[in-house]
């Protein structure tokens, strides 16, 4: 491979990943502009290595045609270990705060720019630069249009309070009623306190959850209080 390919690849890669990497970058994201840029650099030249290894695998070959069943070039080895090797990259610009998850689209434009690279190192520049432009509208252009959706639902956040014998099964419950009603849940807090439940001033512990939720416009606020208190281990629940 020619030293002027080898420039114009890793350049490419720069300014490709720069392009994806600037924008997570101003939106404060954990992994930004310099990151992106050495995950789509080390991609290219992953691919670029394969193809040094075909070649020097050829010229074993052509000059002794002994070493033909005994030589092998594995194309597609390295970037198969690229695409699920990068996953721990990914996985630690995911952040998981109380109930939700944040991170997962930088995590898949990691992973996405990683398969970019492989496409540079490669050679196939159209396919690079369609592929790039592609993916810088999915991150600037159609995050407007998923914020104009979001604009659709209004954020309400509901206490509700029940005992701890029966956390996980309420919890489900009120998860899968959510999820029959299209409301996402957005965020949940968990508090633990002490409730007095008899006249022996005998105490058990209930828990006290804080629910985040998108609630479609058109979707009854009190009806959805109405339905969550009918279930039987609610305390009480109420919307603050």
């Amino acid at each position: 491979m020619a030293i002027q390919e080898i420039v114009c690849r890793t350049l490419m890669a720069i300014i490709i990943a720069g392009i994806v990497g600037y924008e997570r970058e101003n939106k404060n994201r954990p992994a930004g502009f310099r990151t992106h840029i050495l995950v789509c650099l080390g991609a290219a030249v992953i691919s670029m290595i394969q193809i040094y290894d075909m070649e020097y695998v050829a010229e074993m070959i052509k000059s002794n045609s002994e070493l033909a069943s005994a030589l092998k070039s594995d194309v597609g080895r390295l970037g198969a270990q690229v695409i699920s090797g990068i996953g721990f990259l990914g996985a630690g610009t995911i952040i998981h705060e109380k109930g939700s998850v944040k991170g997962l689209t930088t995590a898949a434009s990691l992973w996405a720019v990683a398969c970019i690279g492989l496409a540079i190192g490669r050679g196939y520049y159209y396919l690079s630069i369609i592929s790039a432009i592609c993916v810088v509208i999915v991150l600037v252009s159609l995050k407007k249009l998923e914020d104009k959706f979001r604009e659709k639902c209004k954020e309400v956040h509901l206490q509700v309070e029940y005992f701890n014998d029966n956390k996980e099964e309420v919890t489900h419950e009120i998860s899968t009623y959510f999820e029959e009603q299209k409301i996402k849940i957005k965020n949940i807090e968990f508090l633990l306190e002490e409730d007095e439940i008899d006249d022996d001033k005998k105490y058990s512990q209930y828990i006290s959850s804080r629910y985040t939720i998108l609630m479609p416009r058109c979707t009854n606020k009190e009806a959805i209080v109405g339905r969550l208190s009918e279930k039987a281990d609610v305390i009480k629940i109420e919307v603050l």
